[in-house]
């Protein structure tokens, strides 16, 4: 989604601020971070696309500058009171960083959903942290309860000028980096960023654009636009926890509506493309948070050409536990991966038929299970490089007289269906076979399964396929196998002939209570 901002027409709110930014601490704890070329996703997205590093600041995040600049500013009986702040992560490192610099006391509140990584590491630069609530609402009502039965000094993080100008440094490094912009991309959580980057680089270049991006789940900024005040959204996706805040600041709000341009809205899939994109040209991994501006980007160059393109990559604070979700969903971010659920009559030499039609597509997924004797339902994902060769794929299957749906944009599949495909099988053996399981590899490459289907041939029924490829160099497979035959080396015999080592797991407990 795309939403143009009508600007004041004035900088009665944003004037102030190019005094704040130009006077400015944060160098003390804060580096001039490079701009980077980003050569893959220029070619890609036929721009020349720029990434602002701020993933290399000492605490692998912006925060760290508007927080010094806020505490650094307070007089000096406030700082002797103690600091307090709320955050889920990346603000409250750079607190905890700014008052260990200055020899302050330091108090956290921090959500109970804040990421381990990032509280490891408040705890680390020695504040004290305390846990509660489910997000940053509840964590900041806590925070000024706090404050106010021990008298400490609050420190809010975004909604506040020193902040805000604090973190508008970022903006006048990037009118000093020699680089003609055209449009400037950041992303918005509660708006500090945006807000100091706006305000600078508007006051001293009108040509660049600037593009606020905000994931959907958690879109403050774009409701209160809508709205034309400040909305507190009942409930945040907390994904991309460094912007999941449910309320845009007020003097955020105030500078965005006379110097930025337009807001556009993602989703998570194109936020974990966006940390793909990231890590392939410049090998870090960002936290899906640090990656949204880019994500709203990659949205917006596909109606510009030749521009000159920034985003600003915010943070590095990855949770390592969201890394296997950030893989599986940046292929459907980037619109690479398709999912199909495929009709085919339930005998042996079906799979075959319907690998052939594949060919050499890189198959990333592969489930099914028997539940009929007449036919049967396999779900599959597909690679594919374009749309154009996704729709060859599907006249191939039409003209083969394959019944076939879409699953690649139904939240349902993507998020539930694909990992429960299976079950018991219901139909009823008539014909003396008995259901084999067996768990072996393929090498992850592209004709895998069609080489082991025209090596398994057409003399067994398959009866239970499921295939991940997870990114190794193999990928672990389930099948399981009606066999007639009394002697069960026969099989056996066969699957090695077939090229793919197999492991028998028929009596294995988890398939006895949940498959058979």
């Amino acid at each position: 989604m795309r939403l143009k901002i009508k600007k004041t027409g004035t900088y009665k709110y944003s004037k102030k601020y190019l005094k704040l930014i130009e006077e400015a601490s944060v160098y003390d704890v804060a580096i001039d971070s490079p701009t980077t070329y980003a050569p893959n996703l220029s070619v890609k997205e036929k721009n020349n696309i720029y990434l602002k590093r701020e993933d290399l600041q000492p605490i692998f995040s912006f925060k760290n500058r508007g927080a010094y600049n806020k505490i650094f500013n307070l007089s000096e009986e406030k700082k002797s009171l103690g600091i307090i702040a709320a955050s889920a992560g990346n603000h409250a490192q750079g607190v905890a960083l700014a008052c260990k610099h200055l020899g302050l006391n330091c108090n956290i509140v921090m959500p109970v959903t804040a990421p381990e990584n990032k509280l490891s590491a408040v705890k680390r630069l020695g504040a004290k942290v305390t846990l509660f609530g489910e997000n940053l609402a509840h964590a900041l009502i806590k925070a000024k309860e706090v404050s106010e039965k021990y008298k400490y000094t609050f420190v809010h993080p975004f909604d506040d000028k020193y902040t805000i100008a604090g973190q508008g440094t970022v903006g006048k490094e990037i009118l000093t980096d020699g680089i003609n912009y055209d449009f400037i991309f950041v992303p918005v959580g509660g708006g500090g960023l945006l807000a100091g980057v706006s305000a600078w680089i508007k006051q001293n270049s009108k040509k660049i654009k600037i593009i606020g991006v905000e994931v959907n789940d958690s879109a403050c900024l774009t409701e209160a636009l809508k709205s034309n005040k400040r909305v507190t959204l009942e409930r945040v996706g907390l994904f991309a926890d460094g912007v999941a805040v449910s309320q845009v600041g007020k003097n955020n709000l105030d500078v965005i509506k006379e110097c930025v341009d337009e807001v556009v809205t993602v989703n998570i899939d194109e936020v974990c493309a966006a940390v793909k994109d990231i890590f392939e040209d410049t090998r870090i991994l960002s936290e899906p948070s640090g990656a949204v501006a880019l994500a709203g980007l990659k949205i917006f160059s596909k109606k510009v050409k030749n521009k000159n393109l920034l985003a600003i990559s915010s943070g590095a604070n990855v949770n390592f536990q969201k890394l296997g979700y950030i893989v599986e969903r940046s292929e459907l971010g980037e619109n690479r991966e398709k999912i199909l659920s495929i009709k085919i009559p339930e005998s042996p030499g079906s799979f075959l038929k319907l690998a052939k039609i594949f060919g050499k597509l890189s198959i990333s997924e592969f489930n099914y299970r028997k539940s009929s004797d007449k036919d049967a339902f396999v779900l599959v994902g597909i690679r594919t490089t374009s749309e154009d060769n996704f729709q060859k794929l599907k006249n191939k299957l039409k003209k083969s007289k394959y019944k076939f749906s879409d699953y690649t944009e139904n939240k349902i599949s993507n998020d539930h269906l694909r990992h429960m495909v299976g079950g018991r099988s219901n139909t009823s053996n008539n014909t003396g076979s008995v259901e084999r399981i067996f768990n072996g590899e393929f090498p992850e490459k592209p004709g895998a399964l069609l080489d082991f289907l025209v090596n398994f041939g057409e003399k067994w029924n398959i009866s239970l396929f499921h295939y991940r490829n997870i990114g190794s160099a193999y990928g672990n497979i389930l099948i399981g196998i009606e066999d007639q035959n009394k002697n069960k080396n026969i099989l056996i015999n066969h699957l090695k002939k077939c090229g793919t080592l197999f492991k028998e797991e028929t009596n294995n407990r988890a398939y006895l209570d949940f498959l058979k």
